[in-house]
């Protein structure tokens, strides 16, 4: 399976697409100006689900190739495949933590305050984004497709940004730090589930495909 893991590693890190990273840096810039402290924990945010939907993107560029046809010439089952695809999941989360950690430190730097809890929140948000991004969109990816997983996900970013805007025009910021804080473990524990619950749903997708 370590074969599987590299190949779907090295997938993620070729797709990275020029254009995005300098869009990402333009934004974070905007952040920089605008949120000040809370900048790193923006910018957080947009790198994560960035690395949820560049991991959904990869693996249903993988289904488009026919790797299946690919697959049953090789000795390697279902499992293998799927289980492999969540793991390369979890060695991506690096790049989201080493973002995330760079950002709040020049948000910090910029405004002259450096936040243990902002850098906690940053940390917890890096992890949680991209695996509940998987754990909803990859089983979508093999059921009914890479569009609907493409949708659901767009649908995604609603919330999230309604959920900002609310604290952003109305109690500030430092109200949704605290509030970050006192939901982050129930947070941790659902995504956690979902994200082992939607393995054994992507298999059961998988394999339907004959």
């Amino acid at each position: 399976m370590r074969g599987l893991i590299y190949k779907d590693v090295i997938i993620f890190f070729k797709g990275i697409d020029k254009k995005m990273i300098l869009l990402v840096i333009g934004v974070n810039i905007l952040l920089m100006l605008n949120t000040g402290v809370y900048a790193g924990l923006f910018a957080t945010v947009m790198l994560a689900m960035s690395i949820g939907m560049q991991n959904i993107m990869c693996f249903a560029n993988d289904e488009r190739a026919d790797w299946k046809t690919y697959q049953m010439a090789m000795p390697v089952d279902t499992i293998s495949v799927v289980a492999s695809r969540y793991v390369s999941v979890i060695l991506t989360l690096t790049v989201s933590l080493v973002g995330s950690m760079l950002f709040n430190l020049v948000s910090g730097v910029a405004s002259g305050c450096f936040d243990g809890a902002l850098w906690g929140i940053s940390a917890a948000v890096a992890i949680l984004i991209p695996l509940l991004w998987t754990g909803i969109c990859l089983p979508l990816t093999y059921w009914f497709g890479f569009r609907s997983a493409q949708t659901m996900g767009m649908f995604g970013v609603i919330p999230m940004f309604l959920f900002i805007k609310y604290f952003e025009d109305g109690v500030g910021f430092s109200a949704m730090i605290s509030s970050l804080s006192s939901a982050l473990f129930i947070a941790g524990v659902v995504t956690v589930v979902v994200f082992c619950l939607s393995m054994g749903i992507s298999a059961a997708g998988y394999e339907r495909k004959g």
